[in-house]
């Protein structure tokens, strides 16, 4: 891999590959335990990403054997009370920010290892998440005297049902990748040694065969519609945004790429030809 340009950072590593780029939790020695500057810096590397039309998937991984095992902690308890602030964090990297799933660049979560509280809040961001079929994945904020956040408790119950988001948010056990798959939360599980393969497998044929723009109203429209209460209106705008697709380059050019048995040549990108005047995206 060769390194993203001018930026380094303090708590991860960011690398491309040609059209993949790669962000990796960088504390192995802590188990990347997760804080406000991990976060400001995750938000700057994919707002750096999201902002490059050669970049067209991204993954985010852990160092070491964890994905990431929560919130550091502090000494004598100091785990939440709040010692480096989100506004300091961000004051080092200022610019754009988003999270994973409110940019339009697909982002793939390869869970390589344990991954709880804030871990796990983070691997959901994604659009697809790879687990180690053996990592021991929980969110255990209940057990931590807290409760669960980052919306979990308005986002697992969409994702997975009430009765199994409050087995895992009220329980705060541990569970593993293989039974994560089971439950909806993560797409795929494989063997540790393999999940960042997985990942990088995937993110490769999104980058080659998937349109950029069709890419980004894909994930972006179906997390809105999350909140979408008029399938009618849902419906409406899908169709919108279908006939918009259908009257681009891209889509004649899909076709004829099937057609001619070649990779396809997407033009459309997705920094500059979002259609934002039929869905705002940057509210």
């Amino acid at each position: 891999m060769t390194s993203a340009p001018e930026q380094t950072y303090e708590s991860i590593l960011v690398d491309s590959d040609g059209p993949v780029g790669t962000i990796t939790l960088n504390r192995p020695d802590q188990l990347n335990s997760w804080d406000w500057l991990m976060s400001a810096e995750i938000g700057h590397a994919l707002g750096r990403f999201d902002a490059d039309d050669g970049i067209r998937a991204i993954i985010l991984t852990g160092a070491g054997r964890a994905f990431c095992a929560g919130a550091g902690l502090l000494p004598a308890g100091r785990t939440f009370d709040g010692s480096l602030t989100r506004e300091e964090a961000e004051a080092r990297y200022p610019g754009p920010r988003r999270p994973a799933d409110r940019i339009r660049t697909p982002v793939i979560s390869a869970v390589n290892g344990h991954a709880v509280g804030a871990g796990m809040t983070m691997a959901l961001r994604a659009d697809i998440i790879v687990a180690a079929e053996e990592a021991k994945l929980g969110f255990v904020f209940n057990r931590r005297g807290v409760i669960p956040d980052a919306d979990l408790l308005w986002s697992l119950p969409r994702l997975i049902g009430y009765s199994r988001a409050m087995d895992l948010l009220l329980t705060g056990r541990i569970f593993s990748g293989t039974e994560a798959v089971e439950l909806g939360i993560a797409s795929r599980a494989v063997p540790a040694a393999a999940v960042v393969e997985t990942a990088n497998r995937i993110a490769a044929d999104i980058a080659a065969n998937v349109a950029p723009v069709s890419a980004a109203i894909t994930k972006l429209v179906a997390r809105h519609f999350l909140e979408e209460t008029d399938r009618n209106a849902a419906l409406e705008l899908e169709r919108d945004l279908f006939r918009w697709a259908g009257r681009q380059a891209d889509a004649p050019e899909g076709v004829n790429a099937f057609r001619e048995k070649r990779d396809p040549r997407w033009t459309l990108s997705k920094t500059k030809d979002f259609p934002v005047d039929l869905f705002d995206d940057r509210i």
